[in-house]
């Protein structure tokens, strides 16, 4: 699209009559609103008064007008709502779980990463990097990955870790 004489002589008319560059690239057509703009910089138009807002500035309250409004009663929480503050009423307490040991695994039972097998106790013990590392090796549950000793230790109730994290961080 070319800017030609009458279109600029509209432009300015209806820049002038305080029509916003939108409204403007709409009554033209075929121009953008940032092609409005560009052109009104272009040829130096000057700005214009607005209609919706006011020299003047707005009178600020004071503190004793903004404690006349009654405080809120409940607990907004911004963000996502999984970090909301839970408090220990809402929830009925479920008996703690005994703390479970660590298996001593006879030798014949360990597991390297290459002897085990799709029917094997997926659990690692010790340290990756050492020498004495290995796996259980013992029989796994079901479609678990663990026997029956380490799928108690993997997959606790959510209740029971809430517990522990408040009463470590506590």
């Amino acid at each position: 699209m070319a800017w030609t004489d009458e279109r600029v002589e509209l432009l300015k008319k209806l820049w002038s009559e305080g029509l916003s560059a939108s409204q403007i690239a709409g009554r033209l057509g075929g121009v953008t609103r940032n092609a409005v703009i560009g052109k009104v910089h272009r040829l130096g138009l000057s700005g214009r008064a607005t209609s919706s807002r006011s020299s003047v500035p707005r009178p600020r309250r004071s503190p004793a007008q903004r404690q006349t409004r009654a405080p809120s009663m409940t607990f907004g929480t911004r963000g996502n709502v999984a970090l909301k503050p839970t408090f220990e009423e809402e929830y009925e307490v479920a008996p703690t779980p005994a703390p479970v040991e660590e298996l001593v695994i006879p030798l014949h039972e360990r597991a390297s990463i290459l002897t085990l097998k799709e029917s094997m106790c997926r659990w690692p013990i010790g340290d990756p990097t050492e020498e004495g590392f290995h796996f259980c090796g013992r029989k796994k549950t079901g479609t678990l990955p663990y026997c029956e000793h380490h799928a108690r230790m993997a997959y606790q109730p959510v209740q029971a870790r809430r517990r522990e994290k408040r009463s470590a961080s506590g």
